[in-house]
């Protein structure tokens, strides 16, 4: 993201796991730290997405470390993709060794905000998790995972009108049983092309408002 940005290997169940981390310059210590997912693998997901790197810029101006890392099989991380099952393994894994202790936030863009569902359902009880940003949920294509009653205030999900991966409606029929708002970007598309300003902003109020 920037020359700060430190490049790291820590070691998954499925071998190493490439990742990045971004501290905040003004932050000393750091509010916790953020770790995000990104999108499918198989249509060119890694770390490096917009989206993903928006995310991260949006925890970091808020006081957040801001983790990303590539899943299995993407980028240096070694392994073959897993449908999801092994992903939530890998971002536990990042959890587990960058970030053993204190508060936590959970992010994920797509594919990855799935992946976050999962990880948020194992890790809510033993962990701080203070936030959770969820960005155009792929709910029409994975089994995404309600969110615990007491992550409500906590989550911000986004998702945009247009969306032609991810239909609006299938991420309203995940959100309605659970009574989650959903944050709704007029003219959105999935990858948000020339509204990531408009999501970080939304990111960026919901942290400093938490």
């Amino acid at each position: 993201m920037n020359s700060q940005t430190e490049k790291l290997r820590i070691q998954g169940a499925a071998g190493a796991i490439e990742v990045l981390r971004d501290r905040a310059a003004d932050a000393v210590p750091a509010l916790g730290v953020a770790v995000i997912a990104h999108p499918h693998p198989l249509f060119g997901g890694t770390m490096d997405n917009k989206v993903v790197q928006t995310l991260a810029r949006a925890f970091v101006s808020c006081g957040w470390t801001a983790v990303r890392f590539n899943f299995r099989g993407v980028g240096a991380s070694e392994g073959v993709h897993d449908e999801g099952r092994g992903e939530c393994d890998d971002m536990r894994e990042v959890v587990a060794q960058l970030a053993p202790e204190g508060p936590l936030s959970i992010a994920g863009f797509s594919f990855g905000a799935f992946v976050a569902s999962c990880a948020i359902d194992k890790l809510w009880a033993a962990r701080d998790i203070r936030q959770v940003v969820l960005v155009g949920t792929a709910a029409s294509r994975f089994s995404v995972a309600s969110l615990p009653q007491a992550a409500h205030e906590r989550a911000l999900v986004v998702h945009g009108e247009q969306d032609d991966t991810v239909p609006l409606a299938a991420v309203m029929d995940w959100a309605r049983p659970q009574s989650l708002p959903v944050t709704v970007v007029p003219g959105g598309g999935h990858f948000f092309h020339g509204q990531l300003p408009l999501l970080k902003n939304l990111v960026v109020r919901h942290l400093r408002a938490g």
